[in-house]
């Protein structure tokens, strides 16, 4: 993409509105645009990042089984009433009148129509196990949307449901999230920590929020300062195999990591004090598993082997997709602007010309960007007649994690200067070579 045909409004001064790094930064990088109160344009620049975040949670929920569909923003009142929850929701929930006079609301969340479409299809246990997701708009109406998309009420959201004929299959399904979900943080770059945490309005005895540290969290929390070093790196685990996604959970939640509402003292005070820390956390997603509450409710069995009809098992998983970008903004940034890890950058790498106009500069851009892009890999080349100074803040604003420096002297030597954003460290090499430096980063990913 060529800077001077893109549509990239970015701001020199903070705008006055915006409380914390992540809303600062999205609305200085021409990432969003307000158009009311928790509700935001998303620009091309942050919409680019919100499809690879989406991409990637599509990508780990099919990797453990789950099945993609897509299910309305709007959904009939009386499905809430059947599960008991329409009235008890609270004023969070946008109500509507249809002019048939039929009520409705915008979905702050699916378990009872996604319990509608198993009942309607599903009667035999022998269609178990089976877990459906989507990932689609939602809107609560918060009484006071702040901090960009970090607290909105239009947001983007990952809604999974398993269906189990049984506890521990329906236990499974919820470590097999757990694991999935581990893996979806960490090829976004972030260390999403699992907490025990309070289920609220969705129900359920079992639940995990993962939260992201950052100074501007909503919770507090309480933790065992050496989970921040659990890894899944490369591992490959068998989604099927019980026992062992079982051992990955364990291992990630035997550490004590708690948020404020299930923080437990007495039990704080045995981990050792050099690893006691107490700090704020941006959930970016929950696991719940709440057994028969909605199925009761609403009429959903199965026939058993036995010729039982019994209500199936559930539970539902949520990750915050639009949230996600604040999280990671406010994960990584420095006073420059923000950093994106690899995996979710909207460009791999930027190209900037430090003299548009003269003819070795120009050339040896151009050869850039068409050797990156026959190797799969957009970069957005800043080809704008602009100083030098104003295209390397432009950089470092809109965060790209490289960034190919070229100029007169430098091709006068035969080589263009290769620079990571996150360290700041530089090298100069020939331009073949830093194609094949930056299509080596960014293999398979």
């Amino acid at each position: 993409m060529r800077l001077s045909r893109y549509f990239l409004p970015v701001l020199k001064e903070n705008p006055a509105e915006a409380q914390i790094v992540s809303h600062r930064y999205m609305l200085r990088a021409g990432m969003i645009k307000q158009q009311a109160a928790g509700i935001y344009s998303w620009l091309p620049l942050g919409f680019r990042v919100l499809k690879r975040i989406e991409e990637i949670v599509h990508q780990e929920q099919v990797r453990a089984g789950h099945i993609p569909l897509l299910m309305p923003t709007l959904q009939p009142a009386d499905l809430w009433r059947e599960s008991g929850r329409y009235d008890d929701y609270g004023q969070e929930m946008l109500r509507i009148t249809d002019r048939q006079k039929r009520e409705m609301l915008y979905g702050p969340t699916n378990e009872e129509m996604i319990t509608d479409i198993f009942r309607s299809h599903v009667n035999s246990y022998k269609d178990l196990p089976l877990t459906l997701y989507h990932i689609q708009w939602k809107f609560r109406d918060e009484m006071r949307p702040r901090f960009g998309v970090m607290r909105g009420r239009e947001f983007l959201m990952k809604d999974g449901y398993n269906f189990d004929i049984d506890k521990d299959a329906a236990l499974h399904a919820y470590n097999r999230h757990m694991v999935s979900y581990l893996r979806t943080y960490e090829r976004m770059g972030l260390t999403a920590i699992p907490m025990r945490a309070a289920s609220g309005p969705i129900g359920g005895d079992n639940t995990h929020e993962f939260l992201v540290l950052a100074q501007t969290g909503e919770s507090e929390v309480f933790y065992d300062d050496r989970v921040t070093a659990l890894k899944l790196g490369s591992r490959e685990i068998d989604y099927d195999d019980r026992a062992a996604v079982a051992d990955v959970c364990k291992e990630f939640t035997t550490l004590y990591a708690r948020t404020d509402e299930t923080h437990d003292a007495a039990v704080f005070e045995g981990v050792p004090e050099a690893h006691r820390k107490v700090g704020r956390g941006i959930e970016v997603g929950q696991i719940f598993y709440f057994g028969t509450k909605y199925s009761e409710a609403m009429g959903a069995t199965v026939v058993t082997d036995k010729g039982e009809k019994v209500p199936v098992e559930m539970g539902s998983h949520g990750i915050g997709v639009s949230r996600l970008l604040g999280a990671i903004i406010e994960a990584s940034h420095d006073d420059k602007g923000i950093i994106w890890p690899e995996g979710v950058t909207p460009f791999p790498v930027g190209i900037v010309n430090l003299k548009q106009g003269d003819g070795a500069a120009d050339a040896a851009c151009e050869g850039l960007y068409k050797a990156l892009a026959a190797k799969g890999l957009e970069a957005l080349y800043d080809d704008r007649d602009e100083r030098a100074g104003a295209k390397f803040a432009t950089m470092d604003l809109i965060g790209l994690p490289w960034r190919i420096t070229v100029g007169p002297r430098g091709l006068a030597n035969g080589v263009v200067e290769l620079t990571s954003r996150r360290t700041g460290e530089s090298e100069e090499m020939s331009p073949e070579a830093a194609v094949d430096r930056i299509a080596q980063i960014y293999a398979g990913r």
